[in-house]
C-alpha cells in the first residue's frame, strides 16, 4: 500500500510515508526538485482541469439502490454522458487554502455528505475506506475494509481533507464481531496537489510531481494523545500550523506531542496539568503568573 498500513498490538493500523524525509533513499534516479510555488500552480490548473472534464456518480447518491456500497466514483465526461454535471460545477465542492513554508496550497473536497458524528483534528485518529487515484483514473491504492489511520502520520493532503468530514454517530456489533455502521457517515473525497502529496518523491505506481485523489468513507473518530500526558495532542501544537513535529518546548529530540515532560523539568507534563476527575475538562496553572503554564515552564 501507497500509504503503508502497519498494524499494531493486533487492534490499531497507522501509516507513515516512505520517501518523504529528505535523507529516503528508495533506490530510485534522483528526481531534480521543482520550484514549490510553480508546481502548485502547475497543479492547480491540472486539478482544476480534471473537475471540469470528470463527473462523480452523483445519480447513485440521489437513489441509492439495495446494497449501494455508498463510494464516490468518478469518470469522465465525453459524448455519451455529455449531460453529466462536471465536479466543478457541483454544489457539493469546496475549495481549501493549506499553507506550508511560504507557499499556498489549494486542495478541493468534495463533501457528498459530511457525516454525523465525530469531527477529528488533524492530530487524531481515524476509521476510513479509501481509494487513492491519479488523475488519468489509474488506481495506486485502496482499502475496501475499514482501517485505522494515525493523520499526523499520513500525507498532508489526505489528512487536510479527511478532517472536513465527521464520521458515524454509532455502529452495531453482529453476531460475527463484525460492525454496521449507522449509515450517517463522511463520504466524499479530496482533490490534492503534489506539494501536499508525494512531491517529488515516486512512490510505486506514483510518478513524482503527481496530484492526487482520494475518495473517502470516514467511519470512527478517536482523540489521540500520544504521549499519555493527559493532553489531546490537537493541543500540542503549539504555535497553532497544523503540524506538531515542530512544536518542542525543551528543544530535546521529541516534539512535545510524543514527549510526556514538554518543558525538560525532569516533571511529567500529566503532573502540571489538572484534569476535572468528572468532565475531563482541562486546565493549566501557572503558578509564578508569567504567562506561561508550569507544563511548558521549565524554571516552574
Amino acid at each position: 500500500m501507497r500509504l503503508n498500513k502497519i498494524l499494531l498490538a493486533g487492534f490499531f493500523m497507522t501509516a507513515f510515508l516512505v520517501g518523504c524525509n529528505d535523507d529516503d533513499d528508495n533506490g530510485t534516479d534522483e528526481v531534480e526538485e521543482r520550484d514549490r510555488t510553480e508546481q502548485e500552480l502547475a497543479d492547480r490548473e491540472a486539478l482544476e482541469e480534471y473537475l471540469q472534464t470528470h463527473f462523480y456518480n452523483y445519480e447513485d447518491f440521489e437513489n441509492p439502490s439495495e446494497g449501494f456500497d455508498y463510494v464516490v466514483r468518478f469518470d469522465t465526461i465525453n459524448e455519451a454522458n455529455a449531460d453529466k454535471t462536471p465536479l466543478i460545477e457541483s454544489d457539493l465542492l469546496e475549495s481549501k487554502t493549506v499553507t506550508r513554508g511560504e507557499v499556498d496550497y489549494t486542495i478541493y473536497v468534495l463533501k457528498v455528505r459530511e457525516g454525523e458524528g465525530d469531527k477529528p483534528t488533524f492530530a487524531d485518529s481515524t476509521f476510513v475506506t479509501y481509494r487513492g487515484e491519479l488523475l488519468n483514473r489509474r488506481m495506486f491504492d485502496n482499502a475496501v475494509t475499514p482501517v485505522w489511520f494515525d493523520l499526523p502520520q499520513l500525507i498532508e493532503g489526505f489528512t487536510e481533507g479527511v478532517i472536513e468530514f465527521r464520521g458515524a454517530t454509532n455502529f452495531d456489533v453482529n453476531e460475527d464481531n463484525s460492525v454496521t455502521w449507522t449509515n450517517d457517515y463522511g463520504v466524499g473525497a479530496v482533490f490534492m496537489p503534489s506539494g501536499l502529496g508525494y512531491y517529488s518523491r515516486p512512490q510505486g505506481g506514483i510518478p513524482p510531481y503527481s496530484p492526487l485523489i482520494f475518495s473517502i468513507n470516514l467511519y470512527g473518530v478517536n482523540q489521540a494523545d500520544h504521549d499519555n500526558d493527559g493532553i489531546p495532542s490537537y493541543m500540542e501544537d503549539i504555535n497553532g500550523d497544523g503540524v506538531l513535529g515542530n512544536d518542542n518546548t525543551d528543544n530535546d529530540n521529541l516534539p512535545n506531542f510524543i514527549d510526556d515532560d514538554d518543558d525538560g523539568d525532569f516533571i511529567p507534563t500529566r503532573e502540571e496539568i489538572e484534569i476535572d476527575p468528572e468532565t475531563g475538562e482541562l486546565s493549566f496553572p501557572d503558578k509564578d503568573n508569567d504567562g506561561t503554564p508550569d507544563y511548558l515552564d521549565s524554571d516552574n
